[in-house]
């Protein structure tokens, strides 16, 4: 399909650069998909809080949550070559092994293959205080591979004590990471470290919105995909058939797989939290819509005209012009369907992207 489809008009202003507080009193807005051409019409849309999820969902249902946890991924370094420094920014996207990481680095202009980096307090003689690392492979579009001194537990203590939460660039442009970040860039529930980004939609989750979704028989499930910066990158070609996905490691484990084919098995919805969830569960799915054991990278790449194999319903933030993200909320709930709920929601003053509010969406198939 052609990008340009899927481009629309964001002001500055709508991109949210701190979340709401407390995290449940985010708005969301309630968007029910309409067959074919039909127009969106104000019975479609519903402006409501995240606190009123659980009187939109019925019992029975299931919320099934990434439960990934970002670690501190945004590295300043300084580059020696020839005793001559220089100042270079990293991302940290992938783990390849015990001691390597795929990066993003900026300006990756200033680095070539062999480069030695130091991260962190370069005058403390302790291990967590600095931290080395030589560049190793240089890709394309800023890409580049380090191998750092260190390795495994050892590493992963280091990186904690000389990174930072890696806020989008769209936040992070605009302000510098702050302590307030290292609990707000997080979920809840976050618990198996991997992740360089956010899984956004469970930032609106509290211990109260979960103990009253309990109480309406809402069960909730968790899954793991560890989030690459590749969520941040725009779709630069002309056609969506063209534009690679960089792949993220997730895992279903066989306990959550029967429980929620159980699930289904009595009418029960599977509604996922975030793109995340989503694309894990699409990735584990056979083509009869049964949910297997599945542990592995995924590339997935949802465009319209994709068939789901086992999500009903959708709670994600709103996301950014061009990105494979609305891409994948279009093929949820329909192109048309998405532009006039993003129009929407810009006129109304919703607040988008990592630290904003939601929506909830509603397949075709799905009752209201």
């Amino acid at each position: 399909m052609r990008t340009d489809l899927f481009d629309f008009e964001l002001p500055d202003s709508a991109i949210a650069l701190h979340p709401a507080s407390p995290r449940d009193s985010a708005r969301m807005l309630v968007v029910h998909a309409v067959a074919g051409s039909c127009a969106l019409d104000d019975a479609d849309l519903a402006d409501k809080s995240v606190r009123d999820l659980p009187g939109l969902l019925q019992p029975g249902d299931a919320l099934v949550f990434n439960d990934t946890r970002v670690i501190p991924a945004a590295l300043s370094g300084v580059r020696y070559r020839e005793d001559r420094p220089a100042n270079v920014s990293f991302n940290l996207t992938k783990r390849v092994d015990a001691n390597r990481w795929k990066a993003f680095a900026r300006p990756a202009k200033r680095l070539e293959v062999g480069d030695r980096v130091r991260f962190g307090h370069t005058g403390d003689a302790c291990l967590l205080g600095v931290l080395d690392a030589t560049v190793s492979d240089k890709g394309e579009m800023g890409e580049v591979e380090l191998a750092f001194d260190v390795a495994g537990d050892a590493l992963d203590a280091a990186i904690a004590a000389v990174g930072v939460m890696p806020l989008p660039p769209y936040i992070a442009l605009k302000r510098a990471p702050d302590d307030s970040d290292r609990a707000a860039y997080q979920t809840i529930y976050a618990d198996k470290d991997g992740a360089v980004a956010a899984p956004t939609a469970g930032l609106h989750f509290t211990p109260e919105l979960f103990a009253a979704l309990s109480a309406r028989g809402v069960s909730k499930h968790f899954v793991t995909l560890h989030v690459g910066a590749g969520t941040f990158l725009p779709v630069k070609t002309d056609d969506t058939a063209d534009h690679k996905m960089h792949s993220e490691w997730g895992s279903v484990s066989a306990e959550t797989a029967a429980a929620l084919n159980a699930v289904k098995a009595k009418s029960g919805r599977i509604v996922c939290v975030g793109t995340t969830s989503l694309r894990v569960l699409e990735s584990a799915a056979n083509d009869a819509g049964e949910i297997q054991p599945w542990t592995g990278d995924t590339a997935i790449f949802i465009t319209p005209g994709y068939t789901f194999k086992c999500v009903d319903v959708l709670m994600t933030n709103f996301h950014l012009p061009r990105s494979t993200l609305f891409m994948l909320v279009s093929a949820f709930s329909g192109l048309g369907t998405m532009r006039a709920a993003y129009g929407h929601a810009i006129r109304n003053g919703y607040r988008f992207y990592s630290y904003g509010d939601a929506g909830l969406l509603f397949r075709e198939s799905e009752k209201r």
